[in-house]
């Protein structure tokens, strides 16, 4: 007889043991591929929102700017030679400016340094769009308007806490009395709030004198104060008189930085103040960031003339690089004969959609610009060096697409009758269009976010006109990104900002042109 303990029945519990340890084994890997599966997609995530919340917040600031207003008169004896082909009068328009600053502020007029400081609160190209607007309207002529100008950069920076950076402090209702420019301000609320605040900034005067500046402001009166103490404050008076600290609440303004390790003086300071406090300085949407162009001066530049050189830029791509690509993907995939020419075609295009984009920019500069003569730093060139780009992925995209459409479908064309060319553009293409459109839509994506390839070819060039046309001078959004953050200036930072959410926004739009198509016309089988 056969020993019971070596039968089947008998090693049962032992086998379906390691059975249930086994599928305890795979559901336990299976739990563990889902969490790091969810920890990558969040990862992802917190990358993403990371690098958008930067971007964001460097480019709020770039959302409004701060403008002065002007009522100017332009009146027929300055401008009455002003016509429609004549050059926008520049100097006159801010001839008018410069003198209701030094109206406005007559303690400047004896001294050439403090004027110059005063008319650094608005540039002289400030004026340049009131003065084409003249030309183009000599109408207006003989008569007064109110415009406003962009503060300096500088100037608008401090307003908006990013330069300069300093505390404010209330003080309320003071006693002041003013001798030879020197103000004594007394309290019967002491000044303790403001020595604390000072104390934790390291700024006594005239203990500490090298430790920036305290600004006393009442109404548009400002003074620099000289010393602090509980009950009494001296300094000197800066701007206005000292009426206004006897009428309105003072408040002080802690600077920590030296006078001369910033952008802005005091005495500019000082003047804004008094603008602001007679309501001339406001806050305003930065539109001029989409309506004007480049400029040398960060609150006059704007990104009008980038987003038409790459709609132009891409309107050449698009042009080329769409039709010849289908149409080649359509050739190699339904019509060309399978041999090692075609093979070796098909690696190269492969190995051409890994090459580095600036090889591409290097051919253009050599080919268009050397050998053909074209025009440097225009959409067309730019356009045609990105088709050469985006040409291997549109192909290939165009010719995963056409695999996808099953067999049968051509074969039930040419049962009935019909040619191979009627049995691919009436049947295969139908179906594979989605798909093709998505890979076009995605290498005109990668092509508007390219800038090595339009550096080469010269579209770095500053550009102070919108461009007319392909073969007009352009410059495109990532190369005026590449322009601007390079800038030393602090004010392109913001502005860098905007245009690059600019950028992100056409991406976005392209994006979503894709996934419209796709659930539109995609079908399944």
């Amino acid at each position: 007889m056969s020993d019971p303990s070596t039968s089947p029945m008998a090693n049962a519990p032992f086998a379906n043991e390691r059975v249930l340890k086994r599928l305890r084994r795979r559901r336990a890997a299976d739990r563990r591929f889902k969490w790091y599966g969810r920890m990558a997609i969040g990862f992802a995530l917190a990358a993403l929102t990371l690098l958008l919340a930067s971007i964001a917040t460097q480019a709020v600031s770039a959302a409004t700017y701060h403008v002065v207003t002007f009522d100017l008169s332009f009146d027929k004896n300055t401008f009455g030679d002003v016509q429609p082909d004549s050059p926008p009068p520049v100097d006159r328009v801010y001839g008018l400016v410069r003198d209701d600053l030094l109206a406005e502020f007559p303690e400047t007029a004896s001294s050439p340094a403090l004027r110059h400081d005063l008319l650094g609160l608005v540039t002289r190209l400030a004026v340049l769009p009131v003065a084409k607007e003249l030309v183009r309207k000599p109408a207006e002529i003989g008569t007064e308007r109110r415009v406003e100008l962009p503060l300096s950069d500088d100037l608008d920076l401090f307003l908006k806490g990013a330069a300069a950076r300093h505390l404010t402090v209330p003080v309320g209702r003071v006693k002041a009395e003013e001798i030879a420019g020197n103000v004594t301000l007394t309290s019967e609320a002491t000044f303790a709030r403001l020595i604390a605040a000072a104390s934790l900034e390291n700024m006594q005067p005239p203990e500490m004198p090298g430790t920036g500046s305290i600004l006393m402001t009442a109404g548009r009166s400002t003074i620099r104060l000289d010393s602090l103490a509980p009950s009494r404050v001296t300094g000197t008076l800066l701007t206005g008189t000292a009426q206004d600290f006897r009428t309105y609440p003072a408040r002080a303004r802690l600077i920590p930085a030296l006078e001369s390790e910033r952008t802005v003086s005091d005495l500019q300071i000082a003047w804004l103040l008094a603008l602001k406090a007679d309501g001339r300085v406001l806050r305003v949407p930065h539109w001029s960031l989409l309506t004007h162009t480049d400029s040398t001066q960060p609150e006059l530049a704007g990104a009008l003339a980038a987003i038409i050189g790459s709609l132009l830029t891409l309107l050449v791509t698009a042009s080329l690089a769409i039709p010849v690509g289908i149409l080649a993907s359509i050739y190699l995939e339904e019509f060309a004969p399978r041999n090692r020419i075609t093979g070796l075609i098909e690696v190269n295009i492969n190995n051409l959609a890994a090459v580095p984009s600036i090889v591409f920019g290097l051919l253009g500069a050599a080919v268009f610009l050397g050998a053909f003569g074209l025009p440097r730093s225009a959409p067309v060139v730019g356009g045609l060096v990105l088709a050469l780009l985006i040409l291997p992925v549109v192909i290939i995209a165009s010719r995963a697409a056409l695999k996808a459409v099953p067999q049968s479908i051509r074969d039930a064309a040419l049962a009935i009758g019909a040619s191979r060319m009627q049995t691919v553009f009436h049947h295969v293409m139908p179906l594979a269009a989605p798909g093709m459109l998505t890979g076009a839509i995605l290498g005109m994506a990668r092509a508007l976010g390219e800038t090595a390839p339009l550096l080469l070819i010269g579209m770095v060039a500053f550009v102070a006109e919108v461009p007319r046309g392909p073969t007009d001078e352009a410059t495109a959004l990532p190369v005026l990104i590449y322009s601007w953050a390079t800038q030393a200036e602090r004010a392109w930072e913001p502005m860098t900002g905007a245009v690059i959410l600019i950028l992100l926004a056409f991406l976005i739009a392209m994006n979503g042109v894709v996934v419209f198509l796709r659930r539109k016309f995609e079908r399944r089988w």
